[in-house]
């Protein structure tokens, strides 16, 4: 099999992730090159790599490119990117830099792959509440198009970094020791809270975030449906991996539930967990470190003409980023295009 360089920018909590898939997905790289923000030795997912500073000339002779997307390394590919591209690289950002741009694919393998035909050396990961939530509907959407989608999000902590996860660890633990919690990634405490906001204030939609807007624009490119009706609530709460998305959809023909989960149950990347008598239901707990979107509680919504409930949860570090990234070079690969 041929053997690929690969350059990862960035290593925060999706960047150690994105050579932990690499390595466990055995994936054919001769080189993992690693570009920060200043040159050193780190250990990553128990590996030992020398850093590099992330300049022009740190892109050449590489394959492939991975920008992790988060933390120290926002904004990386607006710097870089393209530069990699003019070197001949493929770039794939987890950032939100370009995910709306007309020249950028941006893709789920498993729901648009045939969009990477179109790729113009730079590919866009979706961001990880829009792949959890997407990979629940889109297999019913090929099947029976929606006419309308409102998607509700309860996403971790690990969305916002290593900083978050340590702030709700300590905050946790302050409360059991009866000591002061640290207030500092979010502007109130997390632990045993939930926080209604997620990013900025949306200028061009009053009274939505801008990762409610994520969703919304995102999807519409995704399914390639650009007047779709999308609403959503971005949530955060005090759990450390694994978003979860409680979702009402309308199509425009009957879905019922025994047919949505015959769907779902075939698609690659989903796994129907759906026995309410039984207790048995998608959960954090045990999606955290999981490559599938679980998706349960699949019902009926009789609030809305062929209206269908279900719930989501997926780990957003794996699939909603890290593995999507690496996912995406595997089906460039596989379809000749790399």
């Amino acid at each position: 099999m041929k053997q690929y360089k690969v350059g990862l920018v960035g290593i925060g909590a999706v960047g150690t992730e994105m050579v932990k898939v690499l390595r466990q997905r055995n994936f054919p790289a001769s080189e993992i090159r690693i570009l920060a923000t200043r040159e050193r030795d780190e250990e990553v997912a128990g590996e030992t790599f020398h850093v590099l500073e992330a300049k022009p000339e740190a892109f050449d002779g590489l394959d492939i490119v991975l920008f992790a997307g988060t933390e120290g390394s926002k904004g990386a590919s607006k710097q870089f990117g393209w530069e990699a591209v003019k070197r001949g690289c493929v770039v794939i950002d987890n950032g939100d830099d370009y995910r709306m741009d007309d020249r950028v694919p941006l893709v789920i393998p498993e729901i648009n792959g045939d969009a990477l035909a179109r790729h113009q050396g730079f590919i866009a990961n979706p961001n990880c509440s829009t792949i959890i939530t997407l990979m629940g509907i889109a297999p019913l959407h090929k099947k029976v198009p929606l006419r309308h989608l409102t998607a509700v999000t309860y996403q971790s902590v690990s969305g916002t970094g290593r900083a978050a996860i340590e702030e709700l660890n300590q905050q946790v633990r302050a409360y059991a020791a009866g000591g002061e919690m640290t207030v500092k990634a979010y502007p109130y405490q997390i632990a045993f809270n939930v926080l209604p906001q997620i990013g900025s204030a949306k200028k061009e939609m009053p009274g939505f975030t801008t990762e409610e807007a994520k969703l919304t624009f995102e999807s519409r490119k995704i399914l390639g449906c650009p007047d779709l009706r999308v609403a959503s609530t971005c949530a955060r709460v005090p759990v450390f991996y694994a978003h979860s998305v409680a979702i009402h959809a309308e199509f425009s023909a009957p879905m019922t539930p025994e047919t949505a989960r015959d769907i779902l149950s075939k698609t690659a990347g989903v796994k129907v967990i759906d026995d309410l008598a039984a207790a048995q239901y998608p959960m954090p707990l045990f999606t955290g470190g999981g490559d599938v979107v679980n998706v349960g509680r699949i019902r009926t919504d009789p609030s809305v003409e062929n209206g269908l409930a279900l719930w989501c949860c997926g780990d957003n570090i794996r699939k909603g980023a890290a593995q999507n990234a690496v996912q995406i070079a595997e089906e460039l690969i596989k379809r000749g295009l790399l």
